[in-house]
């Protein structure tokens, strides 16, 4: 048994590595043709390097800083073999992956003096949203905390019943109200129950639209409001669901959401269905916040908590 597979566990580390397939095997094999037959890191093994990474959707901008990085590298040590290329290439990803500064997360558990701890979950329809939150939810009763959702994305029926199913799933109890409600009312009410049955976590739905942003501003801000009126340093995080199979697009929603609110971590999902997998690289680098979450199945514990030591080691595993 490996190191990782010491700190994470054999099963996760397997997940990930699965997970992960189809980014690897698109990004790996095209390193690899552009390191055939070469025996130093010259011109055209950088610039097929970068063709590989954008390729994986690291997208342009982390491309060019990464690949200014290893020119540096080959500068300072002038004397660069591909052998290497591959070592250099993930210390230098590693480093530009943000990491939260506090790691209780990794064992669900919550910070001290921040009971109950209220996430407040955002995101466009259709990235799995309301499948994190279960999956979540599974994950923080399994470490022994009371969990309570809340159904605050009262514009769809279907978010409201897909988070009921998931509730049952998980056997937690879910505060909703009628279609149509007021939205900040279900977030108020939740956190009540919450706190009246000394409740552990709180993990509230939105409405995921963007087609009208100051709209959607002016309702996050309401929800956060009437949160405080009950705990006021709530909510404690603010995380923004991604669909990792979208790859540039996923970047772009996290760019309106991040100026629409301020997002504290991110949840990246369905990167086993995809070759994009470089995309969290770009998320995490370009707007400098934490990726707690990614996704790498359907299955309740395919949530895996992200450690970018673990990540970049399945990214280039063998």
């Amino acid at each position: 048994m490996g190191f990782f597979d010491k700190l994470f566990g054999k099963k996760e580390k397997e997940s990930l590595d699965q997970g992960l397939q189809k980014t690897k095997e698109g990004f790996l094999s095209k390193i690899t043709k552009a390191i055939a037959g070469k025996s130093t890191v010259d011109e055209e093994v950088l610039d097929q390097l970068e063709e590989a990474l954008v390729g994986a959707d690291v997208g342009i901008d982390t491309t060019i800083k990464i690949i200014e990085r290893i020119e540096k590298r080959v500068k300072e040590d002038k004397y660069v073999n591909t052998t290497e290329l591959n070592r250099i290439l993930q210390q230098e990803i590693q480093e530009m992956l943000v990491e939260a500064p506090d790691f209780s997360y990794k064992d669900f558990e919550i910070p001290e003096g921040k009971k109950p701890y209220v996430i407040l979950v955002v995101g466009v329809n259709g990235v799995g949203k309301t499948t994190t939150i279960g999956k979540l939810a599974y994950n923080y009763k399994k470490a022994g905390k009371e969990v309570v959702l809340g159904a605050a994305d009262t514009f769809r029926a279907a978010a409201v019943d897909q988070l009921t199913i998931w509730s049952e799933r998980v056997g937690v109890p879910i505060v909703k109200q009628a279609m149509g409600s007021d939205p900040s009312a279900v977030a108020f009410d939740t956190v009540k129950s919450a706190v009246s049955r000394n409740a552990d976590v709180v993990i509230i739905d939105t409405a995921g639209r963007l087609h009208n942003k100051l709209h959607l501003m002016d309702e996050l801000g309401k929800i956060k409001r009437v949160i405080q009126k009950v705990i006021p340093d709530a909510p404690h995080e603010v995380m923004l669901v991604l669909d990792g199979s979208t790859g540039q697009n996923a970047l772009e929603q996290a760019r309106q959401f991040t100026a629409t609110t301020e997002v504290t971590a991110l949840s990246i999902t369905k990167l086993d269905g995809t070759a994009k997998g470089g995309v969290v690289l770009a998320i995490a680098n370009q707007f400098k916040i934490p990726v707690k979450y990614i996704g790498v199945g359907e299955k309740i514990d395919d949530l895996i908590i992200f450690d970018k030591r673990e990540f970049v080691d399945s990214l280039f595993k063998l």
